[in-house]
């Protein structure tokens, strides 16, 4: 049993873990209000700032929309990938050693059990936030998106910052 601990838990677990279920918890409830609250499947486009409006998309797919599946099966194709990528993510959760790595694996984590629930609830993931751009040769929109997106990226970018400019990080002689 204590091998089994030692793959799935170390010193910074509970922090991950922490950070995972407040991202997730932020998602689901964005959604949640988005789907429920605000009802824009029926209200349509919402205007929120002069850069930013919410518009509901199912994406079937995974990141920007890649490998869009419209077949159970393929959803859950897509739904065991993550699972196997949150697995491998917790493992290496288990193994960190700064609170930088925790916070970053714990987002990704959080995120991608958030899109993970709308694949299984909705058969879809729930991207509602639409960037935008208003120039004189017309509007450019960035890719619509979601809570559980933002701590990916945020995710990532913990883990950049750690290995690239971090105290930590390799640094040239």
């Amino acid at each position: 049993m204590s091998s089994i601990r030692q793959w799935l838990y170390g010193p910074l677990t509970r922090f991950g873990l922490i950070v995972a279920v407040l991202s997730l918890v932020a998602d689901q409830a964005s959604k949640f209000w988005v789907l429920e609250g605000l009802d824009l499947e029926n209200r349509g486009r919402v205007v929120v700032t002069p850069f930013m409006d919410f518009v509901l998309t199912w994406n079937r797919g995974i990141s920007y929309g890649w490998l869009q599946q419209d077949t159970i099966a393929g959803m859950w194709l897509l739904l065991a990938f993550k699972i196997a990528a949150v697995a491998a993510l917790w493992i290496w959760l288990a193994r960190v050693e700064t609170r930088w790595s925790g916070l970053g694996i714990g987002l990704i984590i959080g995120g991608a059990v958030g899109n993970a629930i709308d694949r299984m609830v909705h058969g879809a993931v729930v991207d509602f936030i639409l960037l935008h751009l208003d120039t004189v040769n017309g509007r450019f929109n960035w890719y619509v998106f979601n809570i559980a997106d933002v701590a990916i990226v945020a995710g990532v970018i913990a883990l950049l910052y750690e290995s690239l400019i971090g105290p930590r990080a390799v640094k040239a002689p």
